[in-house]
């Protein structure tokens, strides 16, 4: 394992980024902070930090168990992260989840049966 691993390639290495350029994007937008603090893409992470990155409509929170800098399985990503997320965070998620907020687009012509169905469930509740 390294001794030190730059965040943005982290990121990218346990699954939390889908590209390591998003997991760059996010970092210089200020939505990835180590200890409270917003971090640049460069800055190295350590065993144990905790890592906070905020992705609409909730902030994860990972603690860093072991240092990666090559993409690896899904069934390896628990060695090297914890999710720490409080579970207030993981309700918003579900509640938004649950939400069943359709939107159409104008000119998007008539609803099939199923959004026909999704509108009229809408409307009940």
């Amino acid at each position: 394992m390294a001794e030190s691993v730059r965040v943005d390639k982290w990121l990218w290495a346990v699954r939390v980024f889908k590209t390591r350029s998003l997991a760059s994007e996010a970092c210089r937008k200020g939505h990835v902070t180590i200890g409270g603090l917003p971090v640049k893409p460069s800055r190295a992470v350590n065993l144990n930090d905790i890592v906070k990155v905020r992705k609409t409509p909730v902030a994860r929170t990972y603690k860093v168990l072991g240092l990666s800098g090559k993409r690896m399985s899904a069934k390896l990503v628990p060695d090297f992260v914890e999710d720490i997320t409080p579970k207030e965070e993981l309700e918003i998620m579900e509640i938004q989840k649950n939400m069943l907020w359709h939107s159409r687009d104008k000119g998007a012509g008539r609803p099939t049966k199923k959004e026909r169905r999704d509108i009229d469930k809408l409307m009940d509740t």
